[in-house]
């Protein structure tokens, strides 16, 4: 059964893969046996990540990608191909966001954040999947939301952005499968992290707890086994699919 989940001999790259949640993925994949490429927008801090990598045995590469750059993101794909031959698993965790009232946000921010948190994971997926089609193996990963499924106050473009992802990931699970290529996402429930932290302090923060049965953020290691297992071969008749990892909040009614 453990072979099931045994990503030896794979290789990942984990877009937005430097801090947070993909951070966490990208390492977790190492742990499992996947030599691993995360990458993102800061060179400093993918050299620090690449560190971690190669201290847990794995192989990786250190370069900076842009998600908001189709030419930037292909020549992420040439250098894996020329370090590795092929890509097994892709990650598309890239993602921002910002509170603000919906009748005060600037076209700026929003087209910025559907730029990231959606077509980025497009430009992303654009990019890796033909070679994994023509191999006929592959599997694709997004990072969705809670916000795939539910609204949220005061965040508009993201709520969208991440209702989107859920769409897309659908989308493409139906018109890659003959390729052997699957297509699912994680949808964590509330985790605290860098792209969050001001956000969750005060009342908002409160309210997500009390709204988590299990009465508590999530921790990001948390979402690792999802990751592998949509990676793995445990979920080969698995695609189109939206995995909640929140700690019951989508599915609580009364918690008081």
């Amino acid at each position: 059964m453990a072979s099931l989940f045994d990503l030896s001999g794979r290789v990942a790259v984990v877009v937005g893969g430097t801090t947070g949640i993909g951070r966490a993925i990208a390492l977790g994949l190492a742990d499992a046996g996947a030599d691993v490429v995360a990458t993102g927008r800061r060179a400093k801090i993918v050299d620090e990540v690449a560190a971690d990598l190669e201290a847990r045995g794995r192989r990786t590469i250190r370069h900076a990608s842009d998600v908001g750059s189709l030419a930037s993101l292909r020549a992420l794909h040439e250098a894996c191909i020329a370090a590795f031959a092929k890509v097994d698993i892709v990650v598309a965790a890239a993602g921002i966001t910002k509170r603000v009232a919906s009748v005060d946000m600037s076209e700026a921010d929003w087209n910025a954040i559907i730029d990231t948190n959606l077509t980025g994971m497009f430009r992303t997926y654009q990019v890796f999947a033909p070679a994994m089609m023509k191999r006929g193996a592959g599997r694709l990963i997004g990072i969705g939301s809670i916000a795939s499924f539910v609204g949220l106050q005061e965040a508009a473009a993201y709520t969208a952005s991440k209702a989107a992802v859920a769409g897309l990931t659908r989308a493409l699970s139906v018109e890659w499968a003959r390729y052997g290529v699957t297509v699912n996402a994680i949808a964590p429930g509330v985790f605290e992290t860098d792209l969050n932290r001001e956000i969750l302090k005060g009342a908002r923060g409160r309210e997500f707890v009390t709204r988590t049965p299990m009465g508590r953020f999530g921790s990001t290691e948390e979402l690792v086994g999802a990751a592998i297992y949509l990676a793995s071969d445990a979920s080969s008749f698995v695609t189109g699919q939206l995995i909640a990892v929140d700690g019951g909040l989508l599915g609580s009614g009364v918690n008081q």
